[in-house]
């Protein structure tokens, strides 16, 4: 049997417990560029390109977009909950960029500099459960953007049979990390609809030179309606220019995978 280790948010303070653990954020690039979640990095850069002044990424992650940006000259900074996240993503940057990304809160980050453009990118705002922690999102984006700035984010359409029949130990990704090497990824949910909360588990399971290990992380995954999303805005300071289907501003339809979330400090 693999070697296990466990992180359960239950065990982290409010402020730790979207935190992701270091095998998560080990295998992290490699699981992502195979799942399909809808959301075109290439969609995010043409924005990013258009945009004159400094940027934002909140969640940056590992980098997937923020590399990229940062390679075709964008004044681009992000932030993300976990280290181990950040950590992954400095191994990828010249020194000289270091102090572009850092360990923050969404919630309550207090950068001294202000952005033309802040992005959530791949559903970040989905692992803010409560409404609470939504707002204060909101007010701190709203707080760190120069008039007439943007903010994007993107949240999934709930799909009814997903929520109704989610994954049951479902191996959603399995591949060579290294070669000779496999890892796998073993997806649990489970939905309160009632509270609109998915409760998201995942094994890990990833071969050494001394055998299989594994590591299970749970974690809320908030799912979200149209007209909710269009009264989370307007209860914010923030000004809503509309929710479209696709980053390119495609109207929402009966196909729509994704809400795409247009905002702007006046």
């Amino acid at each position: 049997m693999p070697e296990k280790c466990f992180y359960n948010i239950s065990n982290l303070n409010k402020y730790d417990k979207y935190e992701y653990p270091d095998f998560f954020a080990r295998f992290y690039d490699l699981i992502y560029e195979k799942i399909d979640i809808g959301i075109e990095k290439e969609m995010y850069l043409k924005i990013i390109r258009r945009t004159k002044g400094k940027i934002l990424e909140v969640g940056v992650g590992t980098g997937r977009l923020f590399t990229e940006a940062l390679k075709n000259g964008a004044d681009i900074y992000g932030v993300d909950i976990s280290p181990e996240m950040i950590k992954v993503l400095r191994n990828k940057l010249e020194e000289k960029n270091y102090n572009r990304v850092i360990v923050k809160d969404i919630r309550d980050m207090n950068l001294d500099v202000k952005f033309d453009l802040i992005i959530a990118p791949f559903r970040v705002f989905s692992h803010l459960p409560e409404v609470d922690d939504q707002m204060s999102a909101l007010k701190c984006i709203y707080n760190h953007l120069n008039p007439g700035g943007i903010f994007i984010f993107d949240v999934f359409v709930p799909d009814p049979n997903l929520l109704l029949n989610g994954p049951d130990n479902f191996i959603d990704f399995e591949g060579e990390y290294e070669k000779g090497k496999k890892t796998r990824r073993i997806s649990t949910t489970k939905t309160d609809k009632i509270r609109q909360i998915t409760d998201y588990h995942a094994r890990f399971e990833w071969e050494e030179a001394d055998g299989w290990k594994s590591g299970e992380w749970d974690t809320k995954i908030r799912y979200f309606f149209r007209y909710e999303l269009e009264h989370l805005i307007n209860l914010s300071p923030l000004d809503l220019i509309d929710i479209y289907g696709d980053i390119e501003g495609k109207p929402l339809t009966k196909d729509s995978k994704n809400f795409i979330v247009t905002c702007k400090r006046i």
